[in-house]
């Protein structure tokens, strides 16, 4: 491709033709396959909005498990018209560009690597020229919904607009409750000059305070204006659009929205190593041990996701720890499918320009073709399950869940290492920096 196509109204304009012409073409499947285009979500969804319209409840419609305010925003689809029943695909592709948008506006910015407007949208093109990207918007899965309001959090904490942060944070939360493990990242990384200057070394001449001093002022030093605003700005948010679904809707918007997830079974389409154990809890659920694994599973994926890869990366690199959060998270997942690979891929622009992935071509080939070989094993084996009639479960299933499992926790290493080796060469080309100017001082 040219490096001539990269301006920012063809981009943008690709983006928007290569998802109009996804929703034109789910229209003629749907009038005329028998495998429809659009998603079963997306159904649900207005489903949902169509009960809502009526005055009625979203939980009347069963497997409905997100917030009521999904279903308010998708009111129109219930109203007359091929047009109004495709305004959730419309809002959700629209969301995908707005999306890639703030790619290119991170990118581009001092704090997002400070590139060129071409350079800036080659890596955009990552989010807004991906075909898969745009057929999961397209079929009405509201993912895109999520990634716009993601990247704009990650925009917000760069630019440090704290309270919009706080804001987005409580309402990416409440829509969806992954996004809560970026909040530990952004809370570690908003530190105050002072606590993060590099070579920084106490003068032999104060004196140090006591160990319970120290303790204490280490408290109060954390807690700093920017974390205590984003804190609250956060908990205010989730916490006044729970208690208002809550007063309308009581305690099916809590078992629907929130509780569920901890004990789902949902095993169709599921990449996770848990799928087969999943299968079994949901046909013979009296057969199986009452110590139920899938209520325990989100221990190693919390640990990983929200604690550990915060602490160690997200005063490094930002956005790469996001990444790696994510990726974590849905791999460690009990539950994994497609439309969960976005919740990553919205971040990969920021990483892949020092990523290990291109400085070796061949170690990124090596992963993608692994990635993608590991999916197609699996769905093959699906494929005969769903399609056949054919019992896959052991070995097939079982075995192609254990490599994909194998093979993202091997690319999360990578991740992780780039991460961490890039934070290090920052802090000591700044220490070397501060060093020079001290000496010209």
């Amino acid at each position: 491709m040219s490096s001539s196509y990269f301006t920012p109204t063809r981009v943008f304009s690709s983006a928007i033709a290569l998802r109009v012409i996804f929703l034109l073409y789910g229209l003629l499947q749907d009038a005329y396959s028998p495998f429809k285009y659009t998603d079963i979500d997306y159904m649900v969804f207005t489903d949902a909005a169509r009960y809502v319209s009526q005055g009625l409840s979203p939980y009347e419609r069963e497997t409905y498990r997100y917030t009521p305010l999904l279903a308010w925003i998708l009111i129109p689809t219930s109203w007359p018209g091929t047009f109004w029943f495709s305004f959730g695909k419309l809002l959700f592709a629209i969301s995908d560009v707005v999306a890639g948008w703030f790619i290119f506006v991170i990118l581009r910015a001092p704090e997002g690597g400070a590139m060129t407007t071409e350079r800036a949208l080659k890596y955009a093109c990552i989010w807004l020229l991906n075909p898969m990207v745009a057929t999961i918007s397209t079929r009405g899965s509201s993912e895109g919904l999520l990634a716009v309001l993601v990247v704009a959090l990650l925009w917000a904490v760069i630019r440090r607009r704290i309270v919009l942060a706080g804001m987005l944070l409580g309402l990416s939360v409440h829509l969806k409750i992954y996004p809560f493990i970026y909040g530990a990242s952004i809370v570690w990384y908003l530190e105050s000059p002072a606590e993060y200057t590099p070579g920084q070394k106490s003068s032999p001449a104060t004196p140090q305070p006591t160990n319970q001093l120290l303790s204490i002022t280490t408290i109060l030093k954390f807690f700093n204006r920017s974390r205590i605003i984003l804190i609250i700005s956060s908990l205010l948010t989730f916490i006044s659009l729970n208690l208002l679904m809550y007063a309308i809707y009581s305690t099916p918007f809590l078992e629907h929205t929130f509780l569920y997830h901890l004990t789902r079974i949902d095993h169709r389409h599921n990449f996770s190593p848990y799928n087969t154990l999943l299968h079994l809890s949901s046909a013979a659920p009296d057969k199986v041990s009452s110590l139920k694994l899938e209520s325990l599973a989100f221990i190693p994926q919390i640990l990983i996701s929200a604690i550990l890869i915060p602490i160690a990366l997200s005063k490094k690199d930002l956005a790469g720890t996001m990444l790696a959060q994510t990726f974590a998270f849905v791999a460690f997942n009990k539950v994994c499918t497609s439309q969960y690979f976005l919740w990553y891929l919205i971040f990969l622009p920021f990483y892949l320009p020092h990523s290990s992935f291109l400085s070796s071509p061949r170690l990124g080939i090596l992963a993608l073709t692994l990635w993608v070989g590991a999916q197609a094993l699996w769905l093959h084996q699906a494929y005969q399950l769903e399609f056949l009639g054919l019992s896959t479960f052991v070995p097939g299933l079982f075995v192609s869940g254990l490599l994909f499992f194998v093979v993202n926790v091997w690319i999360l290493g990578i991740v992780i290492q780039d991460i961490g080796e890039r934070g290090s060469h920052a802090a000591k080309n700044e220490e070397d920096r501060v060093g020079s100017t001290k000496k010209r001082d």
